[in-house]
């Protein structure tokens, strides 16, 4: 809630900026590089004053960029995901251990834990998925690691 507070007291500037935009696109010939930053910018406006509107957005995803840090700098040794479906398998298994580092989860006891429940999960049962998502409050205490809480 503070952060959403703290956000909207820099809504006046962007704001301003939007006016600016606007005034300059009207200005600056649609091809010329000012004109396509312009144009661009106020393409993407809705996309870069959406973290005002909601205090939980980053403004940025440098967090999930180093949480892929190590996949990049790997990458010849995936080289046995030499099927689609064995690429599509690593990725599945890579982003929810890096979710469940980002919410605080050992994952070794996260994992164990879904493989533990997902064989057995009531599908026809639309809440049955939220339980055992990385952000559900009703995990077991074992999934998480106090060490590494999300601030």
């Amino acid at each position: 809630m503070e952060r959403y507070e703290k956000r909207l007291e820099r809504k006046p500037v962007l704001d301003a900026f939007l006016s600016w935009l606007k005034i300059q696109k009207q200005k600056v010939l649609p091809k010329s590089a000012l004109g396509q930053a312009i144009t661009y910018c106020l393409n993407q406006w809705k996309k870069l004053v959406a973290f005002l509107e909601d205090g939980r957005l980053e403004i940025d995803n440098n967090r999930s960029e180093r949480s892929i840090k190590p996949f990049v700098i790997g990458r010849k040794n995936f080289l046995f995901s030499n099927t689609p479906k064995g690429a599509r398998a690593s990725a599945i298994i890579y982003s929810i251990v890096e979710t469940a580092k980002e919410n605080g989860l050992n994952p070794y006891y996260y994992l164990r834990y879904l493989f533990e429940k997902l064989p057995n999960i009531d599908l026809t049962d639309k809440n049955a998925l939220d339980k055992v998502l990385p952000w559900s409050t009703t995990l077991p205490i074992v999934c998480i690691d106090f060490k590494n809480l999300p601030k």
